[in-house]
């Protein structure tokens, strides 16, 4: 389980009321979830002439950030040396004391996730870029505060666990599942700011910045939704982990995860079809002797992933791990830099070269091959194998032209990456009705071209990152249970960009698995052929 155990110890520690400049606590009680438990606290405590005590987890050799500190081997990186630089797509806050406070509280929370689980992940997307497993992400475009609940955390994890039993079947190869859960928040926007009926006010960037509710007081960007986020992915990660560990996802519960709504639909069908096929399968390893009780079926790893956007927020989560003496961003297990802040002398670039986490780069049909190498060489310079993954994003007929492009760079330069296909930016087009959406279709066929690419030229299709929810939404049109246009307004439910329902997820990852299986057996029988003509040459 890439959750492992770490050993912690509770005390007692005194911690700041949150409370930030010219505004009352009650004030900020909706932003930050921590303020009205501990006002009750204080009040009382007041009356019993006490000080302010609170419990806080306080988690061993896991270094508080110093902005004086950095690496001895990273050319002279500090924690806080991406402010030098030319920083996009960061929210200009009106009270620069009050980010400066929200950032120093942020500092004293504990890390979400642990440097071994991290250097565990960057192991597995290693294997990935030898052909030897494969990259599922999924999940949300945008998370946000409003639909935060039990229900759709646990329906997305399915249909992620769905998916990654239909792909390791059909390319009976391991699946390393990583959520875009527990941190994306923030979202890039092409215009600063947004007019809607003569009013121009500042776009909205996602729930961690600003609200997207078109008024001044919504859209102003506010430090303190940065903690209520903390708080969000935590308990987000908390229920995560009971599920990938409590049993949830054991093997054995293979036919329980089909959502209601799948369960009738030509998917769904197939899914069922393929999970009776594991469960005999599994009764057939019990018949044998073999216990079926092992940790690796009654558990699966599972990991996290945003972009790294808001950086005042990154650096506040990065903590040095004392056992390596490295600084791992403790937000996520993984993070990608986006195609609007690669910069090469980029703020965004500048603090990711610095963190050890595995990283992305999102590569449009924009992305210059030399270039491509550079900000490998800049994130990755010892060529470590898992550290970079390059997520394409193109479009079906752009990524057949430019793709052979990169992968000859990247291959002629020696470098290890793991390729990887987010089919789902390059194909966003704009309905009658106003609203943004993708064709499943388009999506398939530029799916279709990333593998046909990589068989072409000789490399490994190494893993797919798809915006996607467990919610029964009509966000994209088409697939096998038809959306059509006049049915995008029915569950339209997207903060930012259209995602993929269930049913279509489904159905993308059957396409997926004949693929990889495709290439097993064209790999196989490439092996006999070669077996037989050495036979015949004795």
């Amino acid at each position: 389980m890439a959750f492992a155990a770490s050993r912690m110890s509770v005390t007692r520690c005194a911690l700041p009321l949150n409370k930030p400049l010219g505004r009352t606590a009650e004030d900020c009680g909706f932003f930050n979830p921590l303020n009205q438990k501990r006002l009750a606290r204080e009040k009382c405590i007041k009356r019993k002439k006490m000080p302010l005590i609170v419990e806080a987890v306080q988690v061993p050799e896991i270094g508080v950030p110093s902005s004086s500190s950095s690496p001895g081997s990273l050319n002279g990186w500090k924690l806080d040396s991406w402010k030098s630089k030319n920083a996009l797509q960061l929210p200009q806050y009106p009270d620069a004391e009050e980010l400066d406070s929200v950032v120093d509280l942020l500092k004293t929370f504990p890390p979400l996730v642990f440097a071994g689980e991290t250097r565990k992940l960057e192991e597995r997307l290693g294997e990935a870029a030898l052909g030897k497993a494969f990259l599922l992400q999924g999940g949300d475009c945008a998370e946000s505060f409003k639909e935060f609940n039990a229900n759709n955390i646990r329906d997305t994890l399915r249909v992620l666990l769905q998916m990654g039993v239909v792909l390791m079947f059909g390319g009976q190869m391991p699946v390393i599942k990583v959520g875009r859960m527990a941190g994306q928040f923030a979202k890039p926007r092409s215009d600063d700011f947004e007019i809607l009926d003569g009013v121009k006010l500042p776009s909205y960037r996602g729930d961690n910045i600003n609200g997207d509710t078109f008024n001044l007081k919504s859209r102003q960007p506010d430090p303190q939704r940065m903690v209520r986020a903390y708080c969000q992915a935590a308990a987000t990660l908390n229920l995560i982990r009971a599920f990938t560990t409590g049993g949830y996802a054991a093997m054995q519960r293979v036919i329980q995860w089909n959502l209601d709504f799948t369960s009738n639909s030509e998917q769904g069908d197939k899914y069922m079809e393929l999970a009776h096929r594991v469960d005999e399968a599994l009764g057939f390893m019990s018949a044998c002797g073999l216990t079926v009780d092992h940790p690796v079926m009654n558990s699966t790893e599972f990991w996290t992933s945003h972009e790294c956007l808001l950086l005042p927020y990154e650096q506040a989560m990065t903590r040095e791990d004392s056992t390596s003496g490295l600084w791992y961003d403790c937000s996520a297990h993984m993070l990608w830099v986006g195609e609007r802040t690669r910069q090469l002398d980029g703020a965004h670039l500048e603090f990711l070269r610095g963190v050890a986490n595995p990283l992305g780069l999102k590569a449009s049909d924009k992305m210059d091959p030399a270039e491509l190498v550079r900000v490998c060489e800049i994130l990755n310079p010892t060529n470590k194998p898992g550290r970079m993954t390059i997520i394409v994003r193109m479009g079906a007929e752009k990524l057949r032209l430019k793709l052979p492009h990169l992968i000859r760079a990247v291959r002629q330069a020696g470098l290890i990456v793991t390729w990887v296909s987010d089919p789902m930016h390059g194909n966003t087009i704009k309905a009658p009705s106003g609203l943004k959406t993708r064709p499943f279709d388009s999506i398939r066929d530029e799916l279709k071209a990333f593998f046909d690419v990589h068989e072409e030229e000789g490399s490994h299709p190494g893993g797919v990152h798809l915006e996607m929810t467990g919610q029964n939404v009509t966000e994209c049109i088409g697939g096998s249970r038809v959306v059509t246009l006049e049915d995008l307004k029915s569950r339209y439910h997207t903060h930012c960009d259209p995602r993929l329902n269930a049913s279509q997820s489904l159905e993308l990852a059957f396409i997926i698995a004949e693929r990889l299986r495709r290439g097993r057996m064209t790999k196989a029988d490439a092996g006999i052929l070669s077996l037989l003509k050495g036979l015949a040459n004795v």
